[in-house]
């Protein structure tokens, strides 16, 4: 089993990362070890004070959940050395029964593919081929199943020559004495000594009783005893070559683990290989793939927190396998291909419902998680200030702050410390915790950005202003709205592009040089985002 990804949000915040956290951190408690936090987006400053108070790194960030090739149930094919004989590797093959197998250098990387039309095509070639040249004198050994009678006094490491098999009739045959032959003979006792007398350079002796003076011959020559028949030997003789010296190793079509299916696809069809290899991060083969392991891949698995919507979650949704959703928005247009688990409540933050299903499976939160719930919690209900804020995101605050041993307000200072700051610029302020929307036909973009003293910030207005409307722009938005949202004067001031006579219907309010301020709105879920969807229906 894979790992199963738990992610909030694109442009996450302290409530989407935590959220993440703590769920992987619940079911792996719970003997579910294949959860893994993650992350779409950067860390803000406000999340990355807080991970630091509580000594927690960051989930590691990831661009997509295409499909990649790693999801596959692709091929363990073994991966043979360029070195092994014909012989192993077509047994190896049959035995396994594959077609193709990847042949690898020492260091396991790709040295080409071998077919078994490659093996049947050189098989054939044999038929009317009388020579062979530089076989490893290991690999012929072992084809043979033979063993070196002269393994005292040999120095050769590979033969070469013409073949001959040695009958009665052919006894003063010259092409048996020469140099250049390699002599097969049967229980013949005078042409195998004529035959090292005379300085052939390999001697096959099939089925035969060895003499001791046999084992004395000179260096330069090897002979060789094997248990097989001279017909026998006569044909397999050929199957001792190395693979290398048969396949092709340029211009192979090779696919990495962390390539996506859908580029594998493209190429797969301008190819017309039946297989091909599979390469690690290290360009070492771990198998092989053909058309068919695509045909039903293995979707990642995801968990989502804080979000319930498409355009806010991980691209290529549509590739993976939903598993659950735990959220406090509204129901957005997520769309699975069978029933999952979904919670949903109406809460301030995401990190009260998990902690409610902490309590519920009897799992305490280790202290530095505890921690970062309750900041979290803080976060997403700006210090118990906004109106989505409930009792019960106030009750499970409490609990957490008391089991991590910090008091509520010493964090809620640490997140505000954290703010915003005029050595940022205006994009990094307004991506930080910005979203998209799909209300009734119409594609809004909304940033917020929490403070302390929004004095600052509004006096940056141009520069805000200007990266809307060329957000606006790029995106084809009807509106893009900018959040900055004064703790201490529990109110937001709204920067927007965009339609007047929406801002001025959805919140009866008169805007000036594009902005208004709205006391009390501290919510962009609960107060922007309602509105707007009663103007818009």
């Amino acid at each position: 089993m894979g790992d199963i990804y738990v992610t909030g949000h694109r442009n996450p915040d302290t409530d989407s990362i935590v959220a993440a956290i703590a769920y992987a951190n619940l079911q792996n408690a719970l003997g579910e070890r294949s959860y893994k936090a993650v992350r779409l987006g950067s860390v803000n400053d406000e999340t990355a004070r807080l991970l630091a108070r509580f000594g927690t790194d960051a989930p590691p960030l990831v661009k997509n959940m295409r499909t990649q090739v790693l999801d596959l149930d692709y091929d363990r094919t073994p991966a043979l050395d360029r070195s092994v004989p014909l012989d192993l590797a077509w047994r190896t093959m049959s035995e396994g029964s594959f077609s193709v197998a990847p042949i690898v250098n020492e260091d396991g990387r790709l040295f080409g593919m071998l077919s078994a039309g490659d093996i049947a095509s050189y098989d054939m070639e044999t038929i009317t081929r009388n020579r062979i040249d530089d076989v490893p004198l290991f690999n012929l050994l072992s084809v043979l199943e033979g063993t070196l009678v002269n393994e005292l006094n040999c120095t050769a490491s590979s033969v070469s020559g013409e073949l001959y098999i040695a009958l009665p009739q052919n006894y003063k045959d010259t092409a048996l004495t020469s140099p250049d032959t390699i002599l097969i003979c049967g229980d013949q006792p005078e042409i195998i000594d004529e035959a090292i007398e005379s300085g052939v350079r390999t001697l096959i002796i099939c089925r035969a009783t060895l003499r001791p003076e046999w084992a004395e011959a000179p260096g330069e020559l090897a002979v060789i005893s094997t248990p097989l028949s001279a017909r026998r030997v006569s044909r397999i003789i050929y199957q001792a070559l190395p693979v290398e010296r048969i396949i092709k190793s340029t211009d192979i079509v090779a696919f990495h683990l962390a390539d996506y299916i859908d580029d594998v696809k493209e190429i797969m069809l301008k190819s017309r290989f039946r297989s091909y290899p599979v390469l690690d991060s290290s360009d070492r083969v771990v198998g092989t793939i053909s058309r068919f392991h695509l045909l039903r891949p293995r979707r990642k698995q995801v968990v989502l927190v804080d979000h319930n919507e498409a355009a806010q979650s991980v691209p290529a949704l549509d590739q993976v396998e939903i598993l659950e959703i735990i959220d406090h928005h509204r129901l957005a247009d997520i769309q699975t291909t069978q029933p999952i688990r979904v919670r949903n409540e109406p809460v301030g933050s995401t990190n009260t419902i998990l902690t409610a299903m902490y309590q519920e499976r009897g799992i305490v939160p280790p202290p530095k998680i505890a921690g970062l719930m309750a900041g979290a919690i803080l976060s997403d209900t700006v210090m118990f200030k906004s109106p989505t804020c409930t009792k019960r995101d106030i009750a499970m605050a409490e609990r957490l702050a008391r089991i991590a041993g910090v008091g509520l307000d010493e964090i809620g200072r640490e997140l505000y410390a954290a703010g915003a700051t005029d050595a940022k610029s205006a994009e990094e302020l307004f991506t930080a915790d910005y979203k998209q929307f799909h209300i009734a036909e119409q594609n809004i973009g909304v940033s917020q950005i929490t403070c302390v003293d929004a004095d600052h910030l509004l006096s940056r207005r141009d520069e805000f202003l200007k990266l809307m409307r060329r957000l606006k722009e790029k995106q084809d938005f009807d509106m893009v709205l900018l959040m900055i949202t004064d703790v201490l004067q529990e109110g937001s001031h709204i920067f927007y592009v965009g339609s007047d006579d929406v801002i001025r219907q959805a919140f009866n309010k008169e805007p000036r040089d594009s902005h208004i301020f709205l006391k009390g709105v501290m919510s962009r879920k609960k107060q922007i985002i309602p509105m707007l969807t009663a103007l818009w229906g």
